[in-house]
């Protein structure tokens, strides 16, 4: 039998696109061969002339427009598409969970006691992904009794790229400080942080960014570097790509799109930072941070904290709602999930490294904590034990 002829439509440009071709590749190693067509292109590109009257089986695709979507329904191939970004398209469709994006940002930007948030995104019917990512933290924002502040594009197109950060910056002093905000990728990211930097705003003590896509090179490209949500794409592209492969082979399309939840979340230098007005509270959590991994515990941290326990540990409820000790351990799970999910070190290790401890009161914790062990967090969030 021949092998099935793929053609890939997936942009090289951007690291979310090169994510979900390496997901791709994994999987045709493991199942193929595929026979791939595939050159390098840019998001948005117009549908390549090759495609009128190509003779393939299988197409996998980010839709980015309905003059591609029209192109790809005049094949004969199977299509799937790994953007969803157009409503009601016909073709079944993998792609990451805008929901659990915004859930895990939120959670972050509360943990870290923020009373005040904000969303910066694309200009309002532009992306439709943008749009609902926006809106979903929008809600959990105003669930939790918070406000969320969205900026807003004026209706005239910047004439340059000065005037549009002159306008985002404008927009960033009127906000009550610290903000977190939460941008809708990277590269929104890094402009945001520019802006701060325009408008002499200190990034993280004024204004906390969270990127979403874990691009390293723009996150290492903004100062300071940018915190991002790993929305793992090589998971999506290898989702992708089995449903494409089962679908050649006669399966029905699933009736809804398959969304996966991101990796994790990065913690770079954009949100290391406390957001609380009590001086001492602040001290101490910048210091179990720090210490975090070190083998100590909060008694050590807290020997030269000149107050009673008892005052000290109702400044850290009234603050961040919880007390220094659970806070600690708080830092360590994060510690904990980001080994579990970005490396290939053992639980035993894990324990070990972070908690000092053995495996069992690291599992213990763990389950306590996040309601599941350390091995069933690292495979939900992974494919095939990776």
């Amino acid at each position: 039998m021949r092998p099935p002829k793929i053609a890939l439509l997936v942009e090289t440009s951007r690291e979310y696109g090169r994510g979900i071709l390496r997901g791709i590749i994994r999987y045709q190693k493991e199942h193929g061969p595929w026979s791939i067509y595939f050159k390098p292109q840019g998001l948005g590109e117009p549908p390549p002339q090759w495609l009128h009257g190509w003779n393939g089986d299988g197409i996998l695709a980010r839709i980015n427009d309905n003059r591609m979507a029209k192109a790809l329904s005049t094949t004969s191939a199977e299509v799937v598409d790994l953007r969803n970004a157009l409503p009601a398209l016909k073709f079944p469709t993998v792609a990451i969970s805008n929901q659990s994006v915004v859930d895990l940002a939120a959670e972050h930007f509360i943990e870290r006691g923020y009373k005040n948030f904000a969303y910066c995104g694309t200009p309002r019917g532009e992306n439709r992904n943008q749009d609902e990512k926006g809106d979903l933290f929008a809600k959990i924002i105003s669930d939790r009794r918070y406000i969320c502040h969205t900026y807003k594009y004026p209706k005239i197109k910047f004439k340059s790229w000065d005037a549009e950060q002159r306008h985002i910056g404008s927009w960033l002093k009127t906000l009550p400080k610290p903000t977190a905000i939460l941008t809708c990728h990277d590269d929104k990211g890094q402009q945001v942080i520019d802006a701060c930097r325009r408008s002499k705003l200190i990034v993280p003590d004024e204004i906390a960014i969270l990127g979403i896509d874990n691009d390293p090179f723009l996150c290492n490209l903004s100062s300071p570097q940018l915190s991002s949500i790993d929305v793992y794409p090589e998971r999506i592209g290898y989702e992708a790509a089995a449903l494409l492969d089962k679908l050649m082979k006669g399966d029905k399309p699933p009736t809804k799109p398959l969304l996966f939840e991101p990796r994790g979340l990065i913690i770079r230098q954009s949100t290391d930072f406390t957001a609380v007005t009590d001086p001492i509270v602040s001290l101490i959590t910048k210091k179990i941070r720090e210490k975090a991994c070190d083998n100590t515990d909060i008694e050590q941290l807290l020997n030269d904290i000149p107050i009673s326990r008892s005052s000290l540990f109702r400044r850290f409820k009234d603050s961040i709602g919880r007390s220094p000790k659970k806070e600690l351990t708080r830092v360590r799970i994060e510690l904990a999930k980001s080994f579990l999910t970005t490396s290939t070190l053992r639980v035993e290790e894990i324990a070990s490294k972070v908690f000092h401890s053995e495996s069992k009161h690291f599992i213990e914790v763990f389950r306590k904590t996040v309601g599941t062990t350390p091995l069933l967090y690292r495979k939900e969030r992974s494919f095939h034990g990776l």
